[in-house]
């Protein structure tokens, strides 16, 4: 069968013919994927800035977005049957038995890093035709969901966040009302997060580097959110212009605009940050102001990566209410589907918003 993987030390990457694989276990599942995203990931390890192959092997095969169909199940596996769709989780826990993250089932808390990521780290992704999965790993997705549900995975780290935010929130000794975020960056991920904030009744602005007359603008006005291009207004002004915000959710992977943006963060106000920073650039912080600002206004800063089964859970929630109140502008974001021939020209220039691999109707 296909495949797409790439072989970093040769510094190459191409649809090869791997071996199918079987069920091994009782609760194995095998699995016909249907679609697979490309995101940012994907084009760095494409570019050999990471990514391992599993142990033993020269080459990993990529794709991490993925949505496919149960085809066979395991004696054991209890939760799917044949023709479920399916979102498949991607990250491992760690072997180590004193982390307790990885124990509990929530290796997106892990404290080794020992961790697998299909598709990324030591094990093999999604970019092929069929995969063996336990059913743990697995997230059933319903019909009606079947032409978006590729987006599930990138959803998730909204609806992560999100849980987050409303855990950091109990601190308040109020409830609190009149909310305003701010999403830096207009790709998938901070679309979606507009959307999750948007659909919570939070006022929210977008801020990216599109035109404000372009095509990505109108769609993210579409659900709602006000757009601002970075083109019209400098990071440093927003705060200025606009007003501060109770929350900021981070989507650049960019750290001068991160930290730039957080003179726009309220007092007792929520920063999240979601992008990985690709280089080691240095850069001129006012780090004084930044932890004057945070003790003295009772800020909170944190990191979010998706992983748990529960994050992908809540993204299956999500997005039907997203496929309730905006279903086009969750369609959009969609921008091509291709076969997976296509996919190494896709992982060389992007282009669109969200790119998706076809493997099967």
């Amino acid at each position: 069968m296909r495949a797409l993987s790439v072989f970093p030390k040769q510094r190459e990457f191409r649809v090869v013919e791997v071996p199918a694989p079987r069920l091994d276990h009782e609760h194995d599942v095998l699995i016909r994927v249907k679609e697979v995203g490309i995101c940012g990931t994907d084009r760095e390890i494409a570019s050999f800035h990471y990514g391992t192959p599993p142990d033993g092997s020269d080459a990993l095969v990529l794709g991490h977005e993925a949505l496919g169909e149960v085809m066979e199940v395991g004696p054991a596996v209890r939760t799917l049957k044949p023709g479920d769709l399916v979102a498949l989780t991607v990250r491992r826990p760690c072997p180590d038995s004193e982390c307790q993250a990885c124990r509990a089932g929530r290796q997106d808390f892990c404290v080794t890093g020992h961790f697998l990521e299909r598709g990324i780290k030591h094990a093999n992704g999604f970019m092929t035709e069929l995969v063996v999965e336990h059913e743990h790993y697995l997230v059933r997705v319903p019909p009606s969901l079947a032409d978006v549900a590729v987006l599930i995975e990138p959803l998730t780290i909204a609806a992560k966040a999100g849980v987050e935010i409303e855990a950091i929130m109990r601190r308040y000794p109020w409830e609190p009302t009149g909310m305003r975020a701010l999403v830096l960056g207009g790709g998938p991920i901070g679309i979606l997060g507009v959307m999750a904030l948007v659909s919570r009744g939070i006022q929210s602005m977008a801020y990216s580097l599109e035109p404000a007359d372009s095509e990505r603008a109108k769609l993210i006005r579409s659900t709602g959110s006000v757009y601002v291009s970075a083109r019209d207004v400098k990071v440093d002004e927003l705060a200025k212009r606009f007003g501060t915000f109770d929350i900021i959710f981070e989507a650049v992977g960019n750290a001068r605009v991160a930290f730039e943006a957080l003179e726009a963060l309220a007092p007792n106000g929520v920063f999240i940050f979601s992008g990985v920073p690709a280089g080691h650039k240095t850069i001129d912080i006012e780090l004084d102001l930044i932890m004057r600002n945070i003790v003295l206004k009772n800020q909170v800063l944190f990191g979010t990566v998706n992983a748990s089964r529960s994050a992908f859970e809540a993204s299956v929630q999500k997005l039907e209410q997203f496929m309730t109140l905006f279903p086009d502008a969750v369609r959009a974001v969609i921008s091509d589907r291709v076969p997976l021939e296509s996919a190494p020209e896709l992982l060389r220039e992007s282009r669109g918003i969200k790119q998706v691999i076809q493997l099967a109707a």
